[in-house]
């Protein structure tokens, strides 16, 4: 049996904090967003690069808010999914690329963090779909996603942080609109 099939999946909470601080590591996963871009202005998100990122972060979850899911492997923390009602990922609706495509309120899944050891090895797409398992009890019914089709075989891990629109096909999204060559919104209705 894969270890991958021995995965976990537990929204973050104020009990696994720590464990996310540890897949995150210093830089806060990347560059210091701490899951903070979609979730400031342009110029807030450069203002609080770093540990100010961590304790907006932070804040968010003590207040309880719905903001993603860790996958566990043996009780190692070694993924991340963001999800959160798209009211409220301000970046979102400054965005001209993913402007609203029509008036459906949905969930927005915005950054996946795979830790190296299990990346390319189909961890996201079950972290996917747990992370929006999940948000059925708030009471989401459609899940949309902004992941990136790669023009090269080989992309930067840098700049896979919205997902491989493979891997939420596989998680069963489907395209709705594509507004670029490399980038699509994608959703998936939860029953």
């Amino acid at each position: 049996m894969s270890e991958l099939n021995t995965a976990e999946f537990e929204p973050l909470s104020l009990q696994n904090w720590d464990q996310l601080m540890e897949l995150f590591g210093e830089k806060g996963a990347c560059g210091g967003c701490w899951c903070m871009y979609w979730r400031l202005t342009h110029r807030d998100f450069q203002a609080s690069k770093g540990k100010r990122n961590e304790q907006l972060f932070q804040d968010l979850v003590m207040h309880k808010k719905p903001l993603g899911i860790i996958a566990f492997i043996d009780q190692k923390p070694v993924g991340w999914c963001s999800i959160s009602p798209r009211s409220d990922l301000v970046r979102l609706s400054t965005s001209r690329l993913l402007k609203p495509v029509d008036e459906t309120p949905v969930w927005s899944i915005t950054c996946l963090f795979i830790d190296k050891q299990y990346r390319r090895r189909g961890l996201s797409s079950r972290l996917i779909r747990a992370a929006c398992e999940n948000v059925k009890r708030y009471g989401a019914t459609v899940v949309e996603a902004y992941p990136i089709i790669p023009k090269k075989d080989k992309v930067p891990d840098v700049f896979a942080w919205v997902g491989f629109a493979s891997a939420f096909e596989k998680a069963g999204f489907e395209v709705i609109d594509q507004r670029s060559e490399t980038r699509v919104v994608m959703r998936f209705k939860l029953s």
